[in-house]
């Protein structure tokens, strides 16, 4: 064997040594995830409804889970501060006006709204609320930004059926690449 082959041969064996050893020293984080795992996260509502769970929520209910899971963070009936105000706004998306983007004056889909609750609320333990404390709190919500009535109940038919004021406020787009 010539020097340049053995160099050669020392070399690759030098590499295999090294990539066996980088592979035994990388650190093994974390499980395999599981379809179970997957489903626990996959609860997307699409603003015809599909994929809403069974329930049903009423203002009045919607009002005592509001106060204690809520009020804290978004102020007495959705006012705000520390957080975001819930409602209010109407009108104020109209040219020349300050926009205030709340769920009564901006929202589209009145489904995006469980969706949004159910997923990111209370912000310090998301998807703490149950499905039935979801649906009351969006009862809650919609009552006081004057789009529901206080005796109107909200479940799987109707909530998609919500008509939003500024649910002609959005500009549909193709997904790229077009189908």
């Amino acid at each position: 064997m010539s020097l340049r082959e053995r160099i050669a041969a020392g070399a690759a064996l030098l590499v295999l040594a090294g990539a066996s050893a980088r592979a035994a020293d990388n650190p093994q984080f974390g499980t395999p995830v599981t379809q179970d795992d997957i489903a626990a996260w996959d609860i997307s509502i699409g603003p015809d409804g599909a994929g809403l769970p069974p329930g049903r929520g009423t203002v009045a209910q919607g009002e005592t889970v509001f106060a204690a899971k809520c009020q804290a963070c978004h102020g007495e009936k959705g006012a705000g501060k520390p957080n975001d105000t819930l409602v209010g706004g109407a009108g104020s998306l109209e040219p020349g006006k300050t926009p205030v983007k709340t769920i009564g004056s901006y929202w589209p889909y009145a489904t995006t709204l469980f969706d949004y609750v159910r997923r990111a609320m209370p912000w310090d333990h998301p998807k703490s609320l149950t499905d039935q404390e979801v649906y009351d709190v969006s009862a809650y919500l919609l009552y006081l930004n004057g789009i529901i009535g206080q005796d109107d109940v909200i479940d799987a038919q109707s909530l998609p059926k919500v008509t939003m004021p500024n649910r002609q406020g959005f500009i549909t787009f193709p997904r790229w690449p077009p189908k």
